[in-house]
């Protein structure tokens, strides 16, 4: 195909990535996909699928083995609030994840690499921004003076700025979102790792009609949600926008509380439910993605409602309940 491209995905064994690597190959593009481990729900398209540690720098020189038109970077050590915001795995995300970006920048350097997109996170606001949970700012400029909630966050804010640095001193043609909570299908939905959508959605489906799920907290904690083929319709546009570089947010602007996302669920399911509020690690009060960089310079901003979005999580995950397949 004439417009084809040549891409490589890092993380694509991962949510965000294996969905991203079916896009690419939609599109008509040679993908070559590289992560610790394939996807765990379904198989890849990918041209190539290497298993390999992105924190070995030898893994790199091996991936790296030809020019490619976009490398595309959302390998990390992450996960939900289960595994960000309980302190037991601080080391361990800033760590694997800052040696995971040195590594690709380092070599990029050499190799023929031509756009390199990086996913940073939400997660990099100051907490002091979203203490109100009615009104989170969360605009692009307001994310200094720096205050991360969690060290994930930090992470992120550095290598963000590193990829800057690279890009100023070595030429290196970057482009970096901040994603919103990204869900829907194929996520992780149980575990420690999954995010709130899946989360609620796996508790509303074990649980029977008229029964309780607990939920962290009082509930009144926000968020915005976007679904996984809204977000991978921003990450396009940011790589193919011509000069934009970013930090910009990709994310939903329609904030619910979390109390209102498990109605939301239960509408779905079809179910009466009862919440219990129990002690467990929240982060921020209120987080909402802010779209008029977004729009101003992508002409792009969610265009769905969450509904849309948790009917299809919702079905799946409850397939995933009653036959799981990973774990």
């Amino acid at each position: 195909m004439p417009n084809s491209k040549v891409a490589l995905v890092c993380g694509a064994g991962g949510f965000i990535g294996s969905h991203l690597v079916r896009r690419l190959k939609s599109e008509g593009h040679w993908v070559r996909g590289v992560d610790l481990k394939y996807p765990d729900f379904s198989g890849t398209p990918a041209d190539d699928f290497v298993i390999g540690d992105l924190r070995e720098p030898t893994v790199w020189e091996r991936i790296l083995d030809r020019p490619f038109d976009e490398v595309y970077q959302l390998a990390a050590d992450m996960g939900g609030a289960g595994y960000i915001f309980t302190g037991d795995n601080d080391a361990h995300i800033m760590h694997n994840s800052a040696l995971i970006n040195l590594n690709l920048l380092t070599l990029a350097r050499e190799r023929r690499v031509g756009r390199i997109f990086y996913s940073s996170s939400a997660c990099i606001y100051p907490k002091h921004n979203q203490e109100d949970p009615e009104s989170p700012n969360c605009a692009e400029h307001t994310a200094y003076p720096a205050n991360p909630d969690s060290e994930y966050g930090w992470e992120k804010l550095f290598s963000e700025r590193m990829y800057l640095a690279f890009n100023r001193n070595h030429g290196l043609d970057v482009k970096i979102a901040r994603f919103h909570n990204i869900f829907g299908p194929e996520g992780p939905w149980t575990g420690g790792r999954e995010k709130a959508p899946a989360a609620v959605c796996r508790k509303v489906a074990e649980v029977k009609n008229g029964g309780t799920v607990e939920i962290w907290g009082d509930g009144a904690q926000t968020r915005s949600f976007l679904y996984i083929d809204e977000c991978l319709e921003g990450v396009s546009r940011l790589m193919n926008h011509p000069n934009f570089r970013g930090p910009v947010n990709i994310g939903s602007e329609e904030m619910v509380s979390i109390n209102q996302l498990v109605a939301l669920v239960a509408d779905i399911a079809g179910k009466r439910v009862h919440i219990k509020h129990v002690e467990g690690p929240l982060g921020v009060r209120g987080r909402n993605s802010d779209n008029e960089l977004s729009k101003r310079h992508l002409n792009w901003a969610a265009s769905k409602p969450l509904r849309y979005g948790m009917e299809r999580t919702y079905r799946w995950v409850k397939e995933q309940v009653k036959n799981p397949r990973a774990k």
